[in-house]
């Protein structure tokens, strides 16, 4: 199938959590009425963008920004309340969960915390095991053990300790079964949620190397979200600069670290320490971090921007491709004061 826009789309995506709480809760007294109040986080506003096959989106910004929301409503663990996810040209948000079953298999998800992603109840060897009965019917289970043992080898665990429990691993160890368990069923999309955050500096570099490796030998499409900007560096071949629910940069890698065009972005890689580099100036943004219950007007960023004006507070800005291919919303940029 010929691949347009890319391996995985996402176009105008919308996701709002109510978090009213029960109808008791959402009514007060106002002036003497009584008024109902609903209490809505608004997550993802219009969020679009494309995944090319092969490569590795990395997904960055402040924590309550929206990645893991997105890519959990990708991965359609969440419906998202309007827009369009589309898989190879073809749209799977709308579909039934029968019809969407054969896409499960071809996207993937290793969280962030090796300690709660893996059932205490279930040795690794049925960890494994299940994903491959279920989306395999026909299988055998001497097929199914020989898997188990080529995809441990593959990630670094010894195909011996099938039998054990994942209380009897370390972190580093229990997220390699974490990314076996993804590798399975043989994937083509995998989502990487900070998958390194919750383990030790010196196991980080063996699990971004295995999942390097994992890419080249099996043709993986990753979306890597993750806090560490050095990660991102060094990995990524794309990312996604996100603020309050909305992307504010996308560029290429070597294009973002080298002329990030957003105050924001600039802002971020301000912050990295530099160790051999010469210094630069760290960029203090002033205010705090709104609240996505209740968004600013504009662009949602111009409280803590420093060449914020009117147009700013009034107008949201929109995502525009600039001449390097970088895709920026910031009307600054637009109007070629930045």
């Amino acid at each position: 199938m010929q691949i347009k826009n890319g391996l995985l789309t996402v176009k105008n995506i919308v996701k709002h959590f109510d978090i009213s709480g029960g109808l008791l809760d959402q009514f007060a007294i106002e002036k003497g009425r009584i008024v109902r109040r609903r209490t809505t986080v608004k997550a993802l506003n219009d969020v679009s963008l494309s995944i090319m096959p092969r490569e590795n989106l990395g997904v960055v910004g402040e924590s309550g920004c929206g990645k893991s929301t997105l890519a959990r409503t990708i991965l359609g663990l969440y419906p998202p309340n309007s827009g369009e996810i589309l898989y190879q040209n073809q749209r799977i948000d709308n579909m039934t969960p029968k019809k969407i079953l054969p896409y499960r298999k071809k996207m993937q998800m290793i969280f962030q915390d090796p300690y709660a992603s893996l059932n205490p109840r279930m040795t690794v060897k049925k960890t494994l095991e299940e994903p491959v009965f279920f989306h395999n019917k026909s299988i055998t289970s001497p097929e199914v053990n020989d898997k188990v043992a080529e995809v441990m080898q593959q990630v670094g665990v010894d195909p011996q300790w099938t039998g054990r429990y994942p209380h009897e691993f370390s972190g580093g160890q229990r997220q390699r079964i974490s990314i076996a368990r993804a590798l399975m069923v043989d994937p083509e999309f995998i989502v990487a949620d900070e998958p390194v955050s919750a383990l030790d500096v010196s196991i980080q570099a063996q699990i971004l190397n295995l999942l390097m490796e994992a890419q080249e030998k099996r043709g993986l499409t990753y979306m890597f979200i993750t806090h560490d900007l050095s990660v991102v560096e060094h990995i990524s071949t794309r990312v996604a600069v996100m603020y309050l629910g909305t992307i504010c940069e996308l560029a290429s890698t070597k294009e973002l670290f080298e002329s990030p065009r957003h105050p924001y972005t600039q802002a971020l890689l301000s912050a990295i320490p530099k160790l051999g580099r010469q210094k630069t100036k760290h960029i203090k943004l002033k205010g705090e971090v709104p609240t996505p219950i209740n968004l600013p007007s504009g662009c949602v960023f111009h409280g803590r921007c420093l060449y914020a004006n009117g147009r700013c507070i009034n107008e949201i800005p929109r995502l525009i491709r600039l001449d390097s291919g970088t895709k920026v919303a910031c009307h600054g940029v637009e109007e070629r004061r930045l």
